[in-house]
């Protein structure tokens, strides 16, 4: 028997909250980023104190950190209650992160930022007052970036690539600075998906939507973990979750390989018949073979990326688990969006006590 997924139904915008009782979250995945995080922090609060009519929490996901990373979370959470951090057992990735971090915010909207203060917290203040207007999603796009020339080179062309396959409006600067209303962190957080691309899901599932500009600063200090090899992953959980297009090139690729050798043995069949002399070694038989093995290597490749997405999701096992938690992250009434607070199970993740 297959089962049909369930539609998600969201709930109106800014339902049963009124501009008192507002809660803002800023949820902020953290991997190796001690040096930077005391002044985010301060930065955050700063950024706090110019929101009129709003509480704020910080959340933080420390995803396997293994510098100071907590300690510096859990001494600031003991000065201000409104730093809230969890650590999760091993580094999940930076998607998963994201969507820990939304499960634990119980803001009525939340802001997703870097740790690594190359995006300006200052501008949450002009996020929240779109938010405030009625807007569900406020993208924070790059309009230039202040990074090395192969970063700048590698995410150009993924961004472009992302415009042309997948979205038509992803921002050309790319994002992943941004702002969504408490509905559209639950349907992120139901999704649960574990190998996809956290922005292109923003972009998915619609909403009104407004893009604000800023350039990205250079990076204030530590060291990038962004590596090449996160990179290409990044890059194939990108247009995999989003884009058949790979998968209709391995087709096209097949029919014209395939067509190219009619055409090649027609050719020589009328070379044979009108007994014109060439060459009947092995060479043509030997480059035929590797362009047709490599090519069924590369759609057996493609289609095996696919596969073991599909495993993935199958597996059913939890998209993360909590290793640790500030007491602040406990505390509270409200209802936080994948997680009840009196309950040690989650949706989406696992919580070790």
């Amino acid at each position: 028997m297959i089962s049909t997924p369930e539609p998600i139904t969201a709930s109106p915008a800014g339902a049963g909250h009124d501009a008192k009782s507002q809660v803002v979250s800023v949820v902020v995945p953290v991997y190796f980023n001690s040096q930077t995080l005391p002044a985010l922090i301060e930065r955050l609060q700063q950024v706090a104190k110019q929101v009129p009519a709003s509480e704020f929490e910080f959340v933080f996901v420390d995803d396997g950190s293994r510098d100071d990373s907590f300690a510096i979370l859990s001494a600031a959470s003991e000065r201000d209650p409104r730093v809230r951090a969890i650590r999760l057992s091993r580094n999940f990735g930076s998607n998963i992160g994201i969507l820990a971090g939304l499960a634990h915010a119980s803001g009525d909207a939340i802001v997703v930022i870097s740790a690594d203060l190359q995006d300006p917290p200052e501008m949450i203040v002009e996020m929240v007052s779109a938010w405030r207007e009625g807007v569900d999603v406020v993208l924070a796009a790059r309009e230039s970036r202040e990074d090395p020339w192969l970063s700048r080179t590698l995410a150009n062309t993924f961004n472009t690539l992302f415009r042309k396959l997948a979205f038509a409006d992803f921002p050309p600067g790319g994002f992943d600075f941004m702002l969504i209303s408490r509905r559209v962190a639950k349907i992120l957080v139901q999704m649960s998906e574990k190998n996809s691309y956290i922005f292109g899901q923003v972009m998915w599932v619609g909403f009104q939507r407004r893009v604000l500009y800023y350039n990205r600063a250079e990076r204030a200090g530590g060291k990038s973990r962004w590596t090449l090899t996160r990179k290409i992953k990044y890059f194939i959980d990108a247009f995999a979750a989003f884009s058949y297009l790979p998968i209709r090139l391995a087709s096209v690729l097949g029919f014209l390989l395939a067509l190219g050798g009619v055409g090649y043995g027609t050719l020589l069949a009328v070379l044979l018949l009108a007994g014109i002399p060439f060459e009947q070694g092995h060479a043509a038989i030997f480059i035929s073979i590797l362009i047709g093995s490599g090519a069924q290597l590369v759609i057996v490749g493609m289609i095996g990326e696919y596969l073991w997405r599909v495993l993935e999701e199958a597996r059913n096992r939890p998209l993360y688990i909590v290793d640790a938690a500030t007491d602040s992250m406990a505390s509270g009434k409200r209802t936080r969006i994948g997680v009840r607070v009196d309950d040690a199970t989650q949706q989406v993740g696992v919580h070790e006590a």
